[in-house]
């Protein structure tokens, strides 16, 4: 009897707890909640009708008609790049400010591309979006109008495409999730490092086995913005890092880990701990441009995350103290390794260089150096990735961060044209977006560990591997 009112106690408790735990998280205005010392946000279920978009490949579009939105820094480069991609024809463009629309009427005149349909003004977009001529909707605004316009766009019938982040919430992560999945239209955020020419030829060499099991990968943004910060308008961007903590813009380093890693295709992210110093060049911006004091971001950010699998990533964001530029970009396996930034170099077992039949000497390798120029050369050569073999060169010559833009509105294009899977689908930007609300959780409360939300909804093992399609 005692062990009984003993056990009816104990269950009573932890019913009184997970009770409060959740009034907490219904009544502190947090979207999570803390769970045996672990940040959990909320996974909606997917709704009744909803269905996947893992491998998801829509009906073939022959020529894509393509509505730009936002016509600034980065969306003057396309105006550009699509004049060079067949079967891309821009049909609208979208701004606030009338003299964009001019200055990009002149620049598509420039590349012999027809004039495109002129919208200007607060909620002009939504015109944009409703036209039954456009396939397309491409999107290059300030982050926090990413994705409401690309909600609506969606909603209208249109694929879209959005710069990074594709979202600032995890709220947001979802609602392109379960838009994408209602609607059936492609949703890919535009992120161009993970066609750069490095990462293109070492994914190829870890998908072909060079570096054993890939166990660790570090990436982020280093890039003091001090001679940008009032080329943004209204000053939306440092007012965003004013507002917010955490990495708010990861997705450039860890693209392509991510798709080194297979995250989503046979991993995924499950945990991450982030931790930030204090701001101080972030204060005196702040003071100089805005008028105060607070400054929300810490002047550099470390996010450390860990996968299903049991592998680890480390990121890194700093746009605020004077440093050479680096995304960093470095994969360590079993039998090998790779580093781009600040010096480019390969590390192989002599066995993963005879195994790849480079005919070089590969005895007597220093494990504490980066291969010989000679025979690091031969295996980037072999290696380099399908996709730049048939674009590099050409890509390089129209432009765009040495050539990766062009690389991936070619792909985007390509995609669409025959009707393939794109590289990269919208949970690749739920789950690359969500680590700025993500990070900022963790360290708002004293660096707890936070759960990666599973944007795949358990379908996180129904892919084999990141594969980019081509047509027969």
């Amino acid at each position: 009897m005692k062990r009984r009112t003993y056990v009816l106690a104990i269950m009573v408790i932890c019913a009184v707890v997970g009770a409060y735990a959740w009034y907490t998280f219904a009544s502190n205005d947090k979207p999570y909640r803390i769970v045996d010392g672990v940040i959990r946000f909320e996974e909606p279920k997917r709704v009744e009708g909803q269905t996947s978009m893992l491998g998801f490949a829509a009906e073939p579009i022959e020529t894509v008609r393509i509505g730009i939105i936002g016509l600034g820094m980065r969306g003057w480069g396309p105006l550009k790049r699509m004049a060079f991609i067949e079967g891309a024809e821009i049909v609208a463009i979208c701004d606030l400010h009338q003299d964009r629309i001019d200055r990009s009427q002149k620049r598509l005149e420039e590349f012999g591309s027809p004039r495109a349909d002129e919208y200007v003004g607060e909620d002009a977009w939504k015109e944009l979006c409703k036209r039954e001529d456009i396939d397309l909707v491409y999107i290059v605004t300030p982050w926090e109008a990413h994705t409401p316009m690309a909600v609506y766009a969606m909603e209208q019938g249109k694929h879209v495409a959005i710069e990074v982040p594709a979202a600032t919430t995890v709220a947001e992560c979802w609602q392109l999730v379960d838009t994408s999945e209602r609607t059936r239209r492609h949703c890919m955020m535009l992120e161009n490092c993970v066609y750069d020419h490095f990462e293109l030829t070492t994914l190829n060499m870890a998908q072909h086995g060079l570096f054993g099991e890939i166990i660790h990968a570090e990436g982020g943004y280093i890039h003091s913005l001090d001679p940008w910060w009032d080329k943004y308008e209204s000053n939306w961007r440092l007012k965003f890092n004013q507002a917010n903590k955490g990495d708010v813009y990861a997705t450039h380093g860890l693209g392509p880990i991510c798709f080194a890693l297979n995250i989503h295709r046979g991993d995924r992210m499950t945990h991450l701990v982030s931790m930030d110093t204090n701001s101080w060049v972030g204060k005196e911006l702040a003071k100089k441009s805005l008028g105060t004091e607070e400054f929300a971001n810490g002047d550099h950010t470390s996010t450390l995350i860990r996968t299903a699998n049991g592998k680890t990533i480390q990121l890194s964001h700093n746009v605020y103290t004077p440093q050479p530029y680096s995304r960093r970009y470095q994969l360590t396996g079993t039998k090998g390794f790779a580093n781009k930034y600040p010096v480019r170099g390969l590390y192989l077992e002599g066995d993963a260089i005879a195994d790849s039949g480079i005919a070089q000497s590969h005895e007597n390798l220093d494990s504490h150096k980066f291969l010989p120029k000679e025979l690091h050369d031969a295996v980037v050569e072999k290696y380099r990735h399908p996709v730049q073999k048939e674009l590099m060169e050409y890509a390089k010559k129209v432009g765009g961060h040495g050539g990766m833009d062009f690389i991936m509105d070619y792909r985007l294009i390509y995609c669409l044209r025959n009707g393939l899977p794109l590289d990269q689908d919208v949970y690749d930007a739920a789950e690359w977006s969500c680590i700025g609300e993500l990070s900022r959780a963790s360290i708002e409360n004293k660096f707890m560990a936070v759960e990666v939300p599973d944007f795949t909804r358990g379908e996180w093992k129904k892919l084999d591997g990141q594969k980019f399609s081509f047509a027969e």
